[in-house]
């Protein structure tokens, strides 16, 4: 196959592929925007490339990151933004950013974007409850850092301060909202979630409905970024008026305060309302000593709950999930040990047998595989290699993306690519 022949097939391969790919040159010209990243911007190549020269491609982050790679050289992993694109809706994006040099001398910075706006939806759902009232007595917690969130919420508590809670998606920001409302001394009369994400205008008259009322609520304001400028001052304004009552006024937020000021999401006067409290609720990477004492408890309910016989995770899955990042973070470890739950019988323990297949895809894509990517989208004569070698590469790629997108489902996964189960089963046995 001559090199024309060669490259049209390569053009067809990033215009069909699931990952959204985009690369620049030196002089910032966009040489690579496939249809997958038209789809999570909005925006055509000509409008991407306008909005190119005005330095703001990467939306509402800070800097702009190909920029950034081309001028140090140096590639960044796992970058999650999330953003509204051009038709209005809200997309969360995992971005991993490489530079390569081609054949010719000439540098270019290459973006490669996983849609998460779906996981991400489902990490913000709060934690469950057991059907018990959420208190800090039985938030399993041993790190140190988690400890002082638990103490500076209490302080909160104590003095029914409004607080800020800082954290990613998964944290457990709704669990230590709850703690605080049960930790009044001065018990309120119920314990409000605003979720808002939703309809800012129905949200609002939800405030003012109970904010005018005579007895005391606890608010929590989950992700309140997403509420627009003149919505957070509508709050500020209200929390005000009712200064003689004695509600507790908590919000999330997904980022940090200054930078969410700085990009136009966070209202300053919303900002100086909490002024007094902030406090930073760390990723479960950052605190991995929390996850076996967060399954114990998770499998210690089920045993009371259904009566099931297990009693933990075997050594090998332990290991695996005490390595694991968990970008999803707690929640993300909720939602696996539900799906693994729900294959076990008689089992004492959880072995790598019980593993959805979609978890095992995330630890394969977890492994370092800078070089596999860049090669796999190299079209530079030095790199070409042979093409059924090439399709299986890719072939593979857009499977593992086909069964993550399923939940790690065989059938579904083959209904979606068009083949029959025995001939995936066939393909994912041959890895």
């Amino acid at each position: 196959m001559n090199q024309v022949d060669l490259t049209s097939v390569f053009e067809f391969m990033i215009e069909k592929i699931e990952t959204g790919l985009c690369a620049i040159d030196e002089s910032g010209r966009v040489i690579v925007y496939n249809k997958k990243m038209r789809e999570l911007t909005g925006e055509s190549l000509d409008q991407i490339t306008q909005r190119f020269l005005s330095q703001s491609l990467d939306f509402n982050l800070e800097e702009n990151m190909l920029q950034k790679v081309l001028a140090s050289g140096q590639g960044y992993k796992h970058v999650k933004q999330t953003f509204w694109n051009a038709r209005g809706e809200e997309v969360t994006m995992m971005n991993d950013y490489y530079p390569y040099t081609l054949n010719d001398g000439t540098k270019i910075a290459i973006q490669f974007s996983h849609d998460i706006t779906q996981q991400e939806f489902l990490m913000d759902r709060p934690l469950s409850r057991y059907g018990a009232p959420l208190t800090f007595d039985i938030i399993t917690a041993v790190s140190k850092s988690m400890k002082q969130v638990i103490q500076q919420a209490k302080i909160a508590a104590y003095g029914r301060i409004p607080v800020m809670l800082v954290g990613e998606s998964g944290t457990g920001k709704d669990m230590i909202a709850e703690g605080i409302h049960h930790e009044l001394s001065e018990k309120n009369e119920r314990f409000i979630t605003l979720i808002c994400r939703r309809n800012e205008d129905t949200l609002l008259a939800q405030i003012e409905k109970y904010i005018a009322l005579e007895k005391n609520y606890t608010f929590f304001a989950e992700r309140i970024e997403f509420l627009s400028d003149e919505a957070q001052n509508r709050i500020v304004e209200l929390l005000e008026q009712h200064t003689d009552r004695n509600h507790v006024f908590i919000a999330s937020i997904g980022e940090d305060p200054i930078d969410l000021i700085h990009q136009g999401s966070l209202s300053k006067n919303l900002y100086y309302l909490f002024s007094n409290l902030t406090i930073q609720v760390p990723a479960l990477r950052d605190r991995r000593e929390d996850i076996k004492p967060f399954v114990d408890d998770y499998f210690a309910r089920r045993r009371i709950a259904y009566g099931i016989s297990v009693k933990g995770l075997a050594p090998d899955v332990e290991e695996i999930f005490l390595n694991y990042d968990w970008p999803g973070n707690l929640k993300e470890l909720e939602v696996l040990l539900d799906d693994i739950s729900a294959l076990l019988t008689t089992e004492e323990y959880v072995e790598l047998i019980h593993i959805p297949a979609y978890f095992k895809w995330k630890l394969k894509q977890a492994e370092p595989v800078i070089s596999e990517q860049q090669t796999l989208f190299d079209f530079s004569q030095k790199n070409i290699q042979p093409l059924d070698e090439y399709m299986r590469k890719v072939e593979d790629h857009y499977i593992a993306h086909a069964l993550q997108l399923n939940n790690g489902n065989i059938s579904q996964t083959a209904k979606a690519l068009g083949i029959h189960r025995q001939g995936l089963q066939y393909r994912l046995k041959r890895k």
